[in-house]
């Protein structure tokens, strides 16, 4: 109440000080400097009770800061005669009544999605894009070999197919730290796979001197392994990756010789086989791969591409509705869904 006092008595001074000072202008004509003088201190108390009040009459959001509103209010108010006092009390009351409704800036509670755990953060969308990047002539050179260092923190599976197509770029810059960055994974590798073949010699002529078999049958899996890691990573080609996939599966055959209950090596001499066309005996390696613990959804997906190589169509979608009963395939909804329409 008592705020509303106050906006009512400074709202009737500043009306009666700007009457007042147009009155004594008036009246006091012939006493030309005394009459100005008087109407310019009336008008600017006027002015000032007037921006004061509007200042209490606007809404909080535009009210602040407070003195540099007076201040601004005061100004046009005494600057321009009668429509500046009008104006700034019409304006004022025109934001105060007619002022767009603020939204609610408060942010809505929202309840968390389930945790997938089996759910692995993909890098594909981000190696998609630098992909395109890096083909694309119109980019800076500088730009360019940016973002193919960066391929060094992709995985090799994402990072060599888009070395291999940088190798026929435009620039021979580019061509040449791709090619680099390819030989230096290959080196690598084949480094590892010298070292870890020298021990299992030394570890099968132990063998063969009556020692423990173990240290070969390690040595046997870490060289699969490695094998494995050059057909994952699509460094060998041609004759070369032929190659490998037999090395990988002989040691693998070693070590399942005298481990034959191994989930995760029955299931990589499914994926040998697979590879080297030998289909049936595949199939037959997924299946005690399965019946050996390894999950569903690690051997459906071969099984299903096994029937479609050999053009059962009506097998592939009986696999494909039995993986679509697991909710945690991603990458592979897309897939499921199309088998499961059709």
């Amino acid at each position: 109440m008592d705020s509303m006092r106050i906006d009512a008595f400074v709202t009737l001074l500043a009306i009666f000080l700007e009457v007042m000072a147009w009155w004594g202008l008036f009246n006091f004509a012939g006493e030309s400097d005394w009459a100005l003088g008087f109407y310019f201190l009336l008008h600017f108390l006027a002015s000032l009770a007037l921006a004061v009040y509007c200042r209490r009459l606007l809404p909080d959001e535009m009210s602040k800061p407070h003195l540099p509103l007076v201040i601004l209010l005061a100004t046009c108010s005494y600057s321009v005669p009668v429509l500046g006092f009008i104006g700034v009390l019409l304006g004022t009351l025109y934001l105060r009544l007619h002022r767009v409704a603020k939204g609610n800036g408060e942010f809505a509670s929202v309840q968390l999605p389930n945790f997938d755990p089996h759910q692995r953060i993909s890098v594909g969308m981000r190696a998609s894009g630098l992909r395109t990047f890096l083909g694309n002539p119109q980019a800076s050179l500088q730009a360019r070999i940016g973002g193919l260092v960066a391929l060094q923190y992709v995985s090799g599976k994402v990072a060599t197919p888009v070395l291999r197509e940088l190798l026929s770029d435009s620039s021979e810059d580019i061509r040449l730290l791709a090619y680099g960055m390819l030989d230096s994974q290959e080196k690598r590798i084949n480094s590892q796979i010298t070292e870890v073949s020298q021990a299992f010699d030394l570890a099968s002529e132990a063998y063969a001197a009556g020692r423990d078999i173990e240290p070969m049958l390690k040595a046997a899996e870490q060289l699969s392994d490695l094998y494995w890691e050059l057909i994952y990573q699509e460094l060998a080609q041609g004759d070369l990756r032929l190659y490998v996939v037999q090395e990988s599966l002989r040691y693998c055959a070693l070590v399942l010789e005298h481990r034959p209950d191994s989930p995760a090596l029955n299931l990589r001499r499914g994926r040998l086989l697979h590879d080297s066309g030998q289909r049936q005996a595949a199939e037959k390696a997924y299946e005690h791969a399965r019946a050996l613990g390894v999950p569903a959804t690690r051997i459906l997906p071969y099984l299903a591409e096994l029937r479609f190589e050999d053009g059962d169509f009506v097998a592939v979608g009986q696999l494909m509705r039995e993986l679509g009963q697991w909710s945690s395939l991603p990458r592979l909804r897309p897939i499921i869904d199309y088998w499961n329409r059709t």
